[in-house]
């Protein structure tokens, strides 16, 4: 199989797989190489599987809690916690033979191994055993090997009773207690996951507020949520040690200088990623790394190395699934030499999937003031909103944070029900320099959550009608 190619992507995540595509679009002779199936953590052990768990746990909360305010009596419910892990993985299993089809239709050679760069145009391929069974060379080299979860001594992850997010999603019985360490977005997603489904949950952050990097007035009205169903959250909080004892786990914490010990019989740690950068021969290669992820151009993605580009949560943060394709797509059609702008980053949405859900783009109020803007604020509850009330989704907000001089978007912040689909509206919207006059100016379809959009930026300029 040994051949020449114009380009080879070593990793078949979000990032790889579809750069591979744009790349063969642009009718670059491509090779895409990754030991696993196609998709990487997003596809089989991040985005998709883990929505589906979500959809699970919000279809059980809506009958078992709200089923009688819209009129349904619901007698003996209950749930089958093994199918509903099978349903997870049974999606993700057609998901990523979607993705080989693609890469089949598009002509593009498909390598089932470990790539290992032995010069900066040819890479060598080994089995599972560490055999090589294969050789490439390549004009262009795209690295997109993604991040792994980050392992820290005081929490000794056996990915049986202290685990990731890998093992969260497929656990053979549901936990009676869950301690997560980590109040991001996955944190927050698997506390919601599992405390819906009746285990006990605490959250342990060392920051002063769940979904740290959100608006802070998201942080706490999902925090408020969060206690409302039980959940016991620890914020400013570090962990000292996380000890097995047993059949249980023993997990020591310092709240404000104040010690206390937690235990349950699982305790998930999600305290954040680190690069995929062992083992690919960057080092030998002379590749220049940051804090375990590749160091790129943010405007070419080529590395320090030329030819050798890298893409993806491998190059570090936003670690993102849309921001790995983004960069794919941008990254191909640089070397393609078409001209266009580099990504904005401060364009990138961030969605949590939790109920209520969270999503946001742009600047934070405390951010924006940061900066030194001067600014206008609109918040627009769902409370208000008529299709919200309609549909039994009356949590949240949507908040806007304008540039007071200009009318400029700053930031949106959405916490509530379709929120991660909101946002899209918002993201455009920032993307093409809309103003609060041109939202509100916007005739939004009557009745629908999105409205709501169009009222909080009418409310930063004292014109919302509803409230």
């Amino acid at each position: 199989m040994a051949g020449k190619y114009d380009i080879a992507v070593l990793g078949g995540g979000p990032g790889g797989y579809v750069a591979a595509i744009r790349a063969a679009q642009l009718g670059f002779k491509t090779v895409i190489i990754d030991k696993e199936n196609l998709g990487g953590i997003c596809l089989n052990w991040g985005c998709i599987p883990t929505k589906s768990l979500l959809k699970n746990a919000e279809i059980f909360d809506t009958m078992k809690n709200h089923s009688a305010d819209f009129g349904i009596t619901v007698k003996g419910l209950e749930f089958d916690f093994s199918k509903i892990i099978k349903r997870s993985r049974d999606i993700s299993d057609r998901i990523t033979k979607n993705v080989e089809m693609l890469i089949k239709k598009n002509k593009i050679e498909r390598i089932r191994g470990f790539g290992k760069l032995v010069s900066k145009n040819q890479l060598d391929i080994f089995n599972n055993e560490g055999g090589k069974f294969d050789s490439v060379t390549a004009d262009k080299v795209i690295i997109a090997t993604g991040a792994r979860p980050r392992m820290v001594p005081a929490i000794p992850v056996d990915r049986k009773m202290i685990i990731t997010s890998t093992e969260a999603m497929i656990l053979p019985e549901q936990p009676k207690e869950l301690i997560v360490i980590g109040a991001g977005a996955i944190g927050v997603e698997f506390a919601y996951f599992y405390s819906v489904l009746g285990t006990k949950v605490t959250i342990i952050e060392m920051l002063d507020s769940i979904l740290p990097v959100e608006d802070r007035e998201v942080s706490d009205t999902l925090a408020k949520s969060f206690r409302k169903r039980g959940i016991e959250i620890f914020t400013k909080a570090t962990v000292e040690k996380a000890e097995i004892k047993g059949s249980m786990v023993y997990v020591s914490i310092n709240v404000n200088s104040e010690k206390k010990e937690l235990s349950a019989d699982k305790v998930l740690s999600a305290i954040g990623v680190t690069g995929n950068v062992e083992g690919f021969g960057l080092e030998e290669l002379g590749i220049e790394l940051y804090k375990n992820h590749i160091k790129v151009n943010k405007s070419t993605y080529e590395t320090n190395v030329k030819d050798i580009f890298a893409i993806g949560d491998v190059i570090g943060p936003p670690w993102l699934a849309h921001v790995a394709s983004h960069e794919g797509i941008h990254c191909v059609e640089r070397i393609k030499g078409l001209n266009l702008p580099d990504i904005n980053y401060e364009n990138i949405p961030g969605c949590t999937y939790c109920q209520p859900q969270v999503a946001s783009v742009g600047l934070t109020e405390a951010k924006a003031k940061e900066a030194g803007y001067e600014i206008k604020v609109g918040k627009f509850p769902f409370m208000a909103s008529g299709k919200a009330f309609a549909i039994g989704e009356r949590e949240g907000f949507v908040k806007f944070i304008f540039d007071a001089k200009y009318g400029e978007i700053l930031g949106v912040h959405i916490i509530g029900s379709e929120a991660t689909e909101m946002i899209a509206e918002a993201g455009l919207a920032k993307a093409l320099e809309a103003t609060g006059e041109s939202i509100i100016k916007t005739v939004h379809a009557h009745p629908t959550l999105s409205e709501s959009i169009m009222e909080a930026a009418a409310q930063a300029y004292g014109e919302a009608i509803h409230i």
